[in-house]
């Protein structure tokens, strides 16, 4: 698990082919390495990764090719800057959500404006991804925890502030760019909820009784 708070920047050394998957070669000397181990979570632009092996200041991932067709690292190259994260652990404050890693689908960019000191980004998101966004809710976008400003059909806007501009990659966001999406982990399961329920009750179905019963309203 993770918290969507980034804690530095990477850098792509190189992508190697192993088969039809791919190996992540990434630098990031902002990572006490001495405490992280083989096998240890990693999140890459908001993809959770394993470290398989450790280069000078950094470590290497492998890719499924599950992963690479749900993500953008198949987008990635040599250079690429990237958001990094180490697993979240019972000592790290959780001061963003709860997130898990694992992809959703992608959103673009369609739209990006000042706001005051921050910079206002608009994102268009798949069908049958809008109903999990909502206003004032948490996404992460490319591991970056967001709160939902508004919702307009399948548009909706964050602000990202100062701070947050340094410290991640969303400042080299361009429009027309597609960018990791993960919902809510409580929505998925509210809603993995309300199937199982409304399968087991069919003639009921789920009320909004049924919710605060079950302490979800």
């Amino acid at each position: 698990m993770f918290t969507g708070l980034v804690e530095t920047l990477g850098t792509i050394q190189s992508l190697q082919p192993m088969g039809e998957d791919l190996r992540l070669i990434i630098s990031a000397p902002g990572i006490p390495w001495s405490d992280v181990e083989l096998g240890d979570s990693i999140a890459v632009n908001g993809v959770c990764l394993t470290v398989v092996s450790f280069v000078e200041q950094g470590f290497a991932a492998d890719a499924s090719t599950e992963t690479i067709n749900c993500t953008t690292l198949k987008l990635l190259k040599a250079g690429s800057i990237v958001n990094i994260e180490r697993a979240l652990t019972l000592q790290k404050p959780l001061g963003g959500h709860l997130v898990s890693g694992h992809v959703d689908g992608l959103v673009k960019l369609v739209k990006r404006q000042p706001d005051a000191r921050s910079i206002r980004f608009y994102f268009e998101v798949p069908k049958e991804l809008m109903h999990y966004v909502a206003a004032k809710g948490s996404v992460c976008l490319d591991g970056v925890s967001l709160t939902v400003n508004h919702v307009d059909g399948q548009i909706f806007d964050v602000n990202i502030i100062p701070h947050t501009q340094e410290i991640t990659n969303i400042k080299a966001w361009t429009v027309g760019q597609e960018v990791n999406l993960e919902i809510d982990i409580i929505a998925r399961y509210l809603e993995r909820f309300i199937q199982v329920k409304s399968q087991g009750d069919a003639k009921q179905g789920v009320t909004m009784q049924t919710l605060i019963d079950n302490g979800f309203a």
